[in-house]
């Protein structure tokens, strides 16, 4: 039966609706020896960030992707709290990120041993929470993979062939996109469960035609961060090359930052519909496309086949 995970249950997919599948309500970045829950206090966090949430689904969002991994800021339980607030369907993640948010655990297991202890979360939920994750969340590093980012991205393809989740990789650079999609290959994992974050990073409108031609999602989670023209050329190109059922569209906004007061400075998640969209339809980009852009492909990234 096929469902998308969220931090309060499983739900059909066509109830996610439009959907930002790539945003942050809380990171710390004080690195993987020191983060963990004692850094932040979950109600500060909400009183902080639950308006940002009513300020989307006031413009009609119902999904939100939330992909700080473990050692970068995640804590459950607070996703499920802001998601029974705003009544939003909040998406948390299983996997790990780079140095310096990397365990020593992770350098001195196998890559078989981590996907265990990541397929665990899914199949028991994550810590004593009962939460299960819905994606799983890696990064690797720019240019050709180090050992570890190797290790970690054939990790997440093993997570995957057991569980079913789709990877989402912190990426932003062709090169390491490639080899990235050549582990998970080799590993047997089908490559249109493997979205490759931050594309919009990569500057050669020739890759992003390479990488969907291998399957892959494209996520152009970048909007509101450079120019509108820059994110508008882009968009238009990869759907005149007939990858509309490939593209993911997001902010990689927010976020409460642990250790800076009150949070620091928060970037709004509404530029998409305020800005982008009106832009698109400005330049002739009809509903039909903007739908499966924001509600089809987000759903069919998420959902799992049990």
């Amino acid at each position: 039966m096929a469902s998308i995970q969220t931090v309060r249950g499983p739900i059909a997919p066509e109830d996610l609706g439009p959907t930002l599948i790539h945003e942050h309500l809380i990171v710390d970045f004080i690195g993987a020896e020191q983060t963990g829950p004692h850094r932040w206090q979950q109600d500060e966090v909400i009183a902080r960030m639950l308006p940002y949430l009513l300020e989307i689904k006031a413009q009609g969002i119902t999904g939100f992707g939330d992909c700080a991994p473990m050692f970068l800021g995640r804590d459950p339980v607070l996703l499920r709290r802001l998601s029974e607030l705003a009544d939003m369907h909040i998406i948390t993640n299983t996997g790990q990120y780079k140095e310096p948010h990397l365990p020593a655990y992770a350098f001195q297991l196998s890559a078989e041993e981590l996907a265990a202890t990541w397929i665990q979360e899914w199949r028991e939920g994550i810590g004593d929470t009962g939460i299960r994750p819905g994606f799983i969340k890696i990064a690797v590093n720019p240019g050709p993979l180090l050992p570890i980012q190797r290790k970690i991205v054939r990790a997440a393809a093993l997570t995957h062939l057991a569980t079913g989740l789709t990877v989402a990789s912190h990426t932003g650079h062709a090169v390491a996109a490639q080899e990235s999609l050549d582990i998970a290959e080799e590993v047997g994992m089908p490559l249109d469960r493997y979205i490759v974050v931050h594309a919009d990073g990569i500057p050669d409108l020739t890759d992003h035609q390479r990488l969907a031609d291998r399957g892959a999602w494209l996520e152009y989670d970048g909007l509101g961060g450079r120019p509108l023209a820059e994110h508008l050329a882009l968009v238009e190109a990869m759907l005149a090359y007939g990858a509309v059922d490939q593209m993911l569209l997001s902010h990689d906004a927010g976020w409460y930052h642990v250790g800076e007061p009150d949070g620091g400075s928060v970037r709004p998640f509404t530029y998409l519909m305020n800005e982008f969209v009106p832009a698109l339809r400005a330049r002739g980009i009809g509903q039909e496309v903007i739908d499966r852009l924001l509600i089809a492909n987000p759903a069919r990234a998420l959902t799992v086949s049990s």
